[in-house]
């Protein structure tokens, strides 16, 4: 995650309601010219949403063919959403460690999706097995923490892993533990996410043009 230097976010917190049914629209565009222009190609964007100003986290999604290429976000608000997407998006390009920085040739071929993060909130629970009775797959985002080890899988991991155990497993696994490793230290917090694909904006547009020419 990007701790980048920027100016005090606003005061008021960008929530999972405060951002119109429509961010999508506006956040998909920011994230693209921002790739396009760091590879060379200036591409315009409106950032005038007012909302964009507020305090907010998320994460940036890149894949390529269904495959990921890049995934870097914010757990906690710490600076505006439009700062705060940039950052991301350009993290989730060029400085995630399991792959390679994108290049310019590759953009066209990327497709961008964007999670707008809820406030995390702490799970209280006695043993695994409790805190997993509790988990809600498919609409929970998770953080795992032991001592310096930590992780996340956003809610859309559940679609590759719709088992809980195995859910956890793999997400110790990501924090460098074993997949059966447990202790009393272990916190977790989990979260709520909307998210905005381009495959799925073209979609539904295309839906309307098709609903209009009827």
């Amino acid at each position: 995650m990007s701790n980048s230097h920027t100016k005090p976010p606003a005061a008021a917190p960008t929530d999972l309601h405060s951002a119109p049914a429509t961010a999508g629209h506006i956040l998909l565009p920011i994230a693209r010219a921002t790739l396009s222009m760091a590879l060379g190609h200036p591409l315009e964007a409106p950032e005038q949403a007012a909302w964009l100003q507020e305090s907010g986290a998320c994460f940036v999604t890149l894949t390529q063919r269904g495959q990921l290429r890049g995934c870097i976000g914010t757990l906690e608000a710490h600076r505006t959403l439009l700062a705060d997407l940039k950052a991301n998006a350009l993290a989730a390009a060029f400085a995630d460690p399991r792959f390679s920085p994108l290049s310019a040739g590759e953009l066209v071929q990327t497709e961008i999706e964007v999670s707008l993060l809820s406030a995390l909130q702490a799970m209280q629970f006695e043993s695994e097995a409790h805190a997993l009775a509790q988990l809600q797959p498919g609409i929970d985002g998770v953080v795992f923490e032991f001592a310096h080890h930590r992780s996340t899988f956003l809610p859309q991991v559940w679609q590759q892993l719709p088992s809980v155990p195995e859910f956890m497993a793999q997400l110790k696994r990501k924090a460098g533990l074993p997949p059966d490793f447990w202790d009393a230290g272990v916190r977790l917090q989990r979260y709520s996410v909307r998210q905005w694909k381009e495959s799925d904006l073209r979609c539904a547009s295309d839906t309307a043009s098709s609903q209009e020419n009827l």
